[in-house]
């Protein structure tokens, strides 16, 4: 009996002692600012660039701006940016100089742009659609890798002669369109009358790619498909034919007076305009203009959306400086701003 009322004095002291240890090893743990619990990095997940920030508000703000001349090119889509942008950035940093270079051979584009990159020909490029695998390994082959930083968002728009009365479309229908399985509007319910689908070829920008890969699901385009080099001639050619269609970045159609954008859906009748409602008559343009659908772009309700990506070459060198530089450029507060009134979305 003596012998078990001993045992419960000597377990109550163990446990003060283990306690009293292990409040000691913490509070020394801690004064040597040592960290006990067990983390695991990804190391993917790189640490924001100086001035990739939401606290960064001026273009004045961003540090690590290079001097010199820097070329740059690639997509066609990025037009506004360079226009309104770039200029507002050469009058805040004169000395950091940006020249546009078109392709050697060949049509500019996100793919010419990334691989005048990957061959030392521009400091950075500027892309509509997401690097490749096979870009990743070129660049890893040549002692270099490539980073792809999102700085807008954009959607891709349906241009329709004016007067198709057409309600609008799925993306399967578009894809349908575009294959060769439907060639005319009274399939889906609209007028009998034939479907002219325009198009740029594959090769002649990062849009028709994104469209490729996303809306026909890798595809080719069908046989009823017209290709016309530039976005311009093709809305031209919407303008003038009764039933055709094109398709382009949002901002290169919606605000147009010559042609009317098409709402798209996920599924048949739930449309989401592209435009902000409610639609302004085009003969009330140009005066007043359709307006991009920022909200749905933004959350992703309108079907067809993308990034715009700088990409930068790691390799050490003042092009990598250059290159992330512009981008922190864009994401800062002034940046985005300029971004939104260039007619594109703004991701932050």
């Amino acid at each position: 009996m003596s012998q078990k009322n001993e045992t419960v004095p000597l377990l109550i002291a163990l446990i003060v002692t283990a306690g009293i240890i292990g409040g000691a090893s913490w509070f020394i743990l801690k004064n040597l600012g040592l960290n006990t619990r067990k983390t695991t990095q990804n190391p993917q997940v790189q640490s924001p660039n100086p001035g990739n920030d939401n606290s960064v508000q001026a273009f004045a703000q961003v540090t690590n701006v290079p001097d010199g001349l820097f070329n740059y090119g690639g997509s066609t889509t990025w037009a506004p940016i360079r226009r309104d942008v770039d200029s507002a950035i050469a009058t805040v940093y004169p000395n950091f100089r940006l020249r546009y270079s078109d392709p050697p051979t060949g049509a500019p584009g996100s793919g010419s742009g990334i691989k005048m990159l990957l061959n030392d020909q521009l400091a950075f490029s500027q892309s509509s659609r997401s690097l490749k695998d096979e870009e990743f390994q070129t660049a890893t082959q040549r002692g270099f890798t490539l980073k792809q930083i999102p700085v807008a968002i954009d959607g891709i728009a349906i241009a329709s002669h004016r007067d198709l009365n057409v309600s609008g479309l799925t993306v399967a229908q578009l894809k349908e369109i575009y294959t060769g399985k439907i060639t005319n509007w009274r399939q889906i319910g609209g007028p009998n009358l034939p479907i002219t689908a325009y198009s740029r070829r594959v090769e002649e920008g990062g849009t028709i790619e994104f469209f490729r890969e996303n809306v026909l699901e890798k595809e080719s385009f069908g046989q009823n498909v017209t290709f016309v080099p530039t976005t311009t001639q093709a809305l031209r050619k919407v303008a003038e034919t009764p039933g055709s269609l094109y398709y382009a970045s949002a901002p290169e159609v919606v605000p147009q007076c010559t042609v009317k954008s098409l709402p798209l859906g996920r599924k048949a009748g739930e449309w989401i305009a592209p435009y902000q409602q409610p639609f302004v008559p085009l003969s009330e343009c140009p005066n007043r203009r359709n307006q991009l659908n920022d909200s749905a772009f933004q959350s992703g309700e309108y079907p067809i959306t993308r990034n715009l990506f700088v990409i930068v070459k790691e390799n050490g060198q003042t092009d990598e400086q250059a290159g992330k530089a512009y981008a922190n450029l864009l994401l800062s507060a002034q940046g985005q701003e300029l971004i939104s009134k260039a007619g594109f979305v703004r991701i932050r």
